[in-house]
C-alpha cells in the first residue's frame, strides 16, 4: 500500500480546532454590518500591539502593503537609497521601486541565510534613507550591532517580520526590535489569516498616525487628504478570523518549535557527515519556525525524490533578486556570491503544528536515505 502523501502545509487542519469560533465571529459582522473597519479592526490591533509590546499595530491589507505604508511613512522617495537583502521574497524590492528609490542589495550570511550586517555597513552611502532586514524563516535579525551607525546617519530600519511573529530576540518580539516593523497574515505564516492581511508594528506616535492615514486614502478624518496614501485597509472579516487564530498563535508556534528541534536531531548524523547544512542555533532567542530549511547540494535531484516518495518540499528562494528577470537593471550591487550559494542549496520541509512524529521521522529518513544514494 502506497503511504500517504505528506503535505508541505495542512491549512485545513490549522483552521480545524478554531472554524466555529471564526465563523460565529464573522456572523456577528453580518448583524452589525460594519464590514469595513469595524469593531473587530480595532480589537485585533489592540491585541497585536500588546503581543509584541509595542504602542501601535496597524492591521493593513498585505505584508507587502505593510512595508510600501512603512516606507510611504519615512518620506522614501525616488533619489534614496534602501538597504536590503539580496535573498528574500521580492515584496521589499518591489515596494521600494514602487516608490522610485533605488534598491541595494547586501549579501547574506550563508549559515543564517540573514542579511550579512558587515555588507549592510560598506554599502551605506551619503543617498542610504532606509535599511530593511527580513527576519527569514522566521529567525530575527540581530539588528544591535548595527544600530549606533544607522543612529548617527539617520537611517531608519524596518523588520521585515513578514515569517517571524512569535519569534523574539534579547528579550523583544520580532515585529518589535526596530522603529518599524512589518508583518504577513498570509494563510500558511505562523499566524496565517484566511486570506491576506499583515500590520505595521512601532512605538513612534508620528510614524503610527501616519501609517494609518496612508492606510487609508491619506485621510485624517472624513474627505480630508492630508498625504497621498493608498487603500490597505484589512476588513472587518479578516480580523475577525485572525482574532480567532490569534488566541491559538502561541501554541502552535511552539509546537513548530518542538518540530524544528526534532528535526535537528533526526539530522545530526547527516549534518556531520557534510551532507546537508543546518541553521545555527539561535542564540539568546526564538525562532517562529515558519520554515525549516537544510542547505543540499544536488537539490533538484532531491526534490524530485523526496516527491516520488510522497513527501511536499518546498524551495524559498531559487534565486536571489539580483537573478530575477524583473530587477536584474534595476538594482545596485557588489558581490552577493552568498545569495547565489543559497539559492542554489536552500530545500525547505514540511514543518506546521499538526505534523506528527511519525511524519516528521519519514520526511527525514527519507530525505537521509536520499543524500546516501546520491553521494555513492
Amino acid at each position: 500500500m502506497t503511504a500517504p502523501v505528506i503535505p508541505f502545509a495542512d491549512i485545513v487542519a490549522d483552521w480545524s480546532p478554531i472554524k466555529q469560533d471564526a465563523l460565529s465571529r464573522i456572523a456577528r459582522i453580518f448583524d452589525h454590518g460594519q464590514f469595513i473597519m469595524g469593531p473587530e479592526v480595532a480589537e485585533l490591533e489592540d491585541r497585536l500591539a500588546t503581543e509584541i509590546n509595542v504602542g501601535h499595530a496597524i492591521s493593513c491589507s498585505s505584508g507587502t502593503t505593510a512595508l510600501q505604508i512603512a516606507l510611504m511613512a519615512l518620506d522614501v522617495r525616488p533619489g534614496d537609497e534602501v538597504i536590503l537583502p539580496a535573498f528574500t521574497f521580492a515584496a521589499p524590492l518591489e515596494c521600494v521601486l514602487l516608490l522610485g528609490a533605488t534598491p541595494v542589495l547586501a549579501d547574506i550570511d550563508p549559515d543564517t541565510c540573514l542579511i550579512d550586517l558587515d555588507a549592510v555597513a560598506a554599502l551605506i552611502g551619503p543617498k542610504t534613507r532606509a535599511m530593511i532586514g527580513v527576519s527569514l524563516y522566521g529567525r530575527p535579525v540581530d539588528f544591535t550591532p548595527l544600530q549606533p551607525l544607522v543612529a548617527r546617519r539617520e537611517i531608519a530600519i524596518i523588520e521585515d517580520a513578514a515569517q517571524s511573529f512569535g519569534a523574539s530576540l534579547h528579550g523583544k518580539s520580532s515585529g518589535g526590535l526596530t522603529m518599524i516593523g512589518c508583518t504577513s497574515f498570509f494563510p500558511t505564516k505562523p499566524l496565517g489569516a484566511a486570506g491576506d492581511g499583515g500590520a505595521l508594528f512601532t512605538d513612534d506616535s508620528a510614524v503610527a498616525q501616519r501609517s494609518r492615514e496612508i492606510r487609508d486614502h491619506g485621510q485624517c478624518g472624513k474627505y480630508n487628504h492630508v498625504r497621498l496614501g493608498i487603500n490597505g485597509r484589512l476588513d472587518s472579516i479578516a480580523c475577525a478570523a485572525l482574532l480567532a487564530r490569534l488566541d491559538t498563535a502561541r501554541p502552535a508556534i511552539a509546537q513548530r518549535r518542538a518540530i524544528a528541534r526534532r528535526y535537528d536531531v533526526l539530522f545530526q548524523g547527516a549534518a556531520r557527515r557534510g551532507q546537508l547544512l543546518l541553521q545555527p542555533v539561535l542564540e539568546d532567542g526564538e525562532s517562529a519556525c515558519a520554515q525549516y530549511v537544510v542547505q543540499i547540494e544536488r537539490r533538484e535531484d532531491v526534490i524530485q525524490d523526496m516527491l516520488q516518495a510522497g513527501i511536499q518540499v518546498a524551495v524559498h528562494y531559487p534565486k536571489a533578486l539580483h537573478q530575477q528577470p524583473a530587477y536584474r537593471d534595476r538594482v545596485s550591487f557588489t558581490t552577493l556570491a552568498n545569495a547565489e550559494l543559497v539559492a542554489r542549496r536552500a530545500l525547505c520541509l514540511p514543518i506546521y503544528p499538526t505534523l506528527t512524529e511519525a511524519q516528521q521521522e519519514r520526511v527525514a529518513s527519507t530525505l537521509v536515505a536520499i543524500l546516501d544514494r546520491l553521494a555513492r
